[in-house]
Order: structure tokens, then sequence, then C-alpha cells
């Protein structure tokens, strides 16, 4: 015990070094207090018998604090600014990096580059990042671990844990992700795009999506040049390992394919969180009309659109975000009159309404079919009993295997006997011919026999005379 805690000296365990390593790995800086929403938000209802704000903060974060100062002692974390409120940033090393890869279950080469010099511009951005990230994770508090805090504790804790989920894990997550439109994955060229974040949580309807975090310091200049570069990175094709071309992103993230027609791009959803000086609504209309050549698609008699080739465009606000998730319907794509929850969004409603349309259709005729079929093989069924003969010794109705042995089976077929009779009826005469057959021959000897005496005697008589 004593070796562990010189190797340790804060006491943490395995289990809550590899949360903030997986945590940091993801998010790449970030703030003990987000460590601990993410990796263990029962702690935020802990507590509450502290008597100030920074108290009850200082308390729930303390065992990460402590895993941090060990990761610290071991080369994996360090110390990366401060923000304008006090809370201290922290980030990876390069070897800590390494150790979170391990974590994750990812290669290094898709880990991104360390934080380090984030907090010295106040990390305003990544910050928006990691909210961003918390409001589409919405990590749901262990219960178990509450159960001896106080009922109104409890019943808070309660209330987010029946909240609708959000998106995935923490291992469904990555940020700085570059989307090179030339080079490689390992060293992108120029041109390229860079996600804020990816998701990719199949489990959850979410198999692949780009995250955009927009401050309200860009215009929709700006912001269309990078859905510019999006667009060229989805359209981007490379040869996979067996030499066939295929679309760059696919060689990385695993998406199902789409319906032939109708492949769009992977979304993207940009989250404006308004700190800066320009006004959301009116950079969304603006950068709608900029892009609307990526993400209009066309119609179809059906009553809905297909998206072949096009980049589906989703956007909502910081605020709504954090107060509704994924499932709230506060979202629009870009091309669409009313909010809608993310899945209904970054999806095609009105062309699955359709399909299942068609397939309910399909179905009721496939009914009407099979229905058809059985009527009329209970018709051939019912006409087929009103015509099977009758026996004409006890009157019972044939079995199918006797009135199939009675019909016709051609001209070289030998007839049967009794024809008219049922196999019961049919047996018991075959019985009483083979009785009458036995009987003959005894009575046919008897009265030959007689006859030849008599001659014989006539005969005889005739010969003494």
């Amino acid at each position: 015990m004593a070796g562990k805690r010189e190797e340790n000296p804060a006491g943490s365990s395995n289990n809550l070094r590899g949360d903030v390593l997986r945590v940091l790995g993801v998010l790449k800086v970030a703030t003990v207090e987000q460590i601990q929403q993410i990796s263990a938000p029962h702690l935020s209802y802990r507590h509450t018998d502290k008597p100030t704000p920074s108290k009850r903060k200082q308390a729930r974060t303390a065992a990460h604090t402590g895993a941090l100062s060990d990761l610290r002692k071991h080369g994996l974390a360090e110390n990366g600014g401060q923000l304008p409120g006090g809370d201290r940033l922290r980030n990876l090393t390069p070897m800590g990096l390494k150790a979170a890869a391990r974590e994750l279950g990812r290669p290094v080469g898709e880990m991104g580059d360390t934080a380090r010099g984030a907090g010295r511009t106040g990390a305003s951005h990544p910050m928006t990042v990691n909210e961003a990230v918390l409001a589409l994770l919405r990590p749901k508090p262990d219960l178990a671990e509450l159960t001896g805090e106080p009922a109104d504790v409890r019943a808070a804790a309660q209330v987010a844990f029946d909240a609708p989920a959000g998106l995935g894990t923490i291992a469904s997550y990555a940020t700085e992700v570059a989307l090179p439109a030339t080079g490689t994955w390992a060293n992108p060229g120029k041109g390229g795009a860079q996600a804020d974040i990816v998701i990719t949580a199949p489990e959850d309807g979410v198999p692949l999506l780009f995250v955009e975090i927009d401050n309200c310091f860009e215009s929709a200049q700006v912001l269309a040049a990078k859905i510019d570069k999006y667009m060229r990175f989805g359209q981007r094709k490379v040869k996979d390992t067996s030499g066939k071309e295929r679309s760059m992103w696919r060689t990385r993230w695993w998406v199902p394919d789409g319906r032939r027609g109708d492949q769009p791009h992977p979304p993207l959803l940009l989250v404006f969180n308004r700190i800066g000086p320009r006004i959301p609504n009116t950079v969304i209309a603006q950068l709608a009309e900029l892009t609307e050549r990526h993400w209009k698609g066309t119609w179809y008699e059906g009553g809905f659109h297909m998206y072949d080739g096009k980049l589906p465009i989703v956007v909502t606000g910081m605020k709504q975000l954090q107060e509704h998730g994924p499932a709230g319907a506060v979202f629009r794509r870009f091309g669409r009159s009313h909010n809608q929850t993310l899945l209904e969004a970054i999806g095609n409603p009105r062309r699955e309404a359709h399909d299942a349309r068609q397939q309910a259709e399909y179905a009721a005729r496939q009914r009407e079919h099979q229905e058809e079929l059985r009527r009329i093989a209970a018709q051939h069924k019912a006409e087929r009993e009103a015509n099977r003969p009758v026996c004409a010794g006890c009157g019972t109705r044939f079995t199918y295997a006797r009135w199939k042995a009675i019909e016709p089976t051609g001209w070289g077929a030998p007839r049967d006997t009794h024809p008219h009779l049922c196999a019961d009826c049919k047996q018991r005469a075959h019985a009483t011919e083979r009785q009458a057959a036995q009987a003959g021959p005894e009575h046919q000897e008897h009265d030959q026999a007689v006859p030849e005496q008599k001659a014989g005697g006539t005969w005889l008589s005739r010969f003494r005379g």
C-alpha cells in the first residue's frame, strides 16, 4: 500500500486516472469540473451541504484533482493556463496523449495534437467546444451512488436521469479532426477542413456527424468558405487497400450505404454560441444562400427530396442545445421551414415516410394476394370434397388415398377391383370371395366322385351281365 502511495501521492485509482486520460484525450484541454461532469456526473449532486459554491465545487472535483496531480507526477498531464474566472485548465503531454490513445482504443495518429498553450488566450473556443460535447453527450448520474444524499438532491438527480439521453459515450467523440482535401490523414495538405467535433454514435442513430462551433465572431462569408472545405473533403476519392476507389471519409469511419441515388455526404452541425458581435439569425440566412449549391436537394413527386452528393447542413444555438439536447426540436436544416430533433434534421423523414407507405402498400397487396390464394385453395378443397365418392357398401366417403387408388392412371394400369367400395368394404368383399373360392373345389370333387362310382357300377354290372 505504501508503494502505491509513493507512486501516486494523491492516492488516485487506476480507473480514475483512466477516466481523466479518456476525457482529456478527447477534449485536449478542459477544466477539472468539465472532466468530472463527463466521467462522474453523480458527483455534481454531492456535497450540497458545503457553505459556498466554491467549497462545493472543490469537494466535487477533489478526486479528479488528485488524479490529475498523479498524472502530472508521471509526466502525462500538465497545467494549461487559467480561464478569466480563475479555473485552471489541464491538458495532456505527448506521452499522455499516447496513454489516452490506449485508454480510448484509438491509433495514436488519430489523436491529434496536444493543446499546449491553449489557455494563454483564454481558450474561449475550446471551452465552447467542451460545452457542446457536454450538451450532446448529456452524461447521466449513477443513482446508486446517491443513496445517502438528501431527498431533494436525489429528486434532482432523478430528473436528469429520466431526461432524454444524449449521443454515445465520451469514446464516441473526437475534437480538432483534420479533414484533408489534399495530402493524407497524417499529413493533411492545404484546402482541407478541421472539424471541431466528430461524433460516431451509430447505436444512437448518428453514424457520423461533423460539428462546427461558432462564437459569433466570423462572417457568413468566412463560414461559407469553411463549408466549401467540408464539401471538398466529402467529394474526395481515394483508393482503399483493395485498390477500389471510394470516398476518403469511408476509409476511416463506418457509415451504412445510403439508398441508390440518395447518398449524401456526412452531415454538418453548426452550433452558434452568441458571445461575439454577430447576430446568428442574420449570419444563418446569409450562409444558407451562399451555400445553397452544396445542400439543396432534388424534389421528387413522392413528396420528398433526394440529397445524392449533397452536404446536409443543420444549425442550432448553444443555449437551446444545452437546454434540450439532441432530442429537442431545436435544430433547423437548411432548406426546411421548421425545427426538428437532431435525428430528424440530419435524416430524410419525408423519404422514410414515403418508403414506409410504399412498404405498407406492398405488404397489404401481399396479404391480399395470400388471402386470395387461401380462398382459391379452400374453394378447390370444398369442390374436391363435394366430389369425393361414397362407398356403395357402408355409405361413408372415400378417403383421399382410396379415391386416388381408383382414379384413372392410364391404359396400362391394372384395373382396381370393387372401385365402388371403400377400403374396409373392399377388404371384406375380398375375404368373402376367398372363402367362396376355397369352398368351391370341395363341392366340385364331391359332385364328380358320385358319377364315377355310378359309371363304374353300371359298367361292371354290364360286364357281369
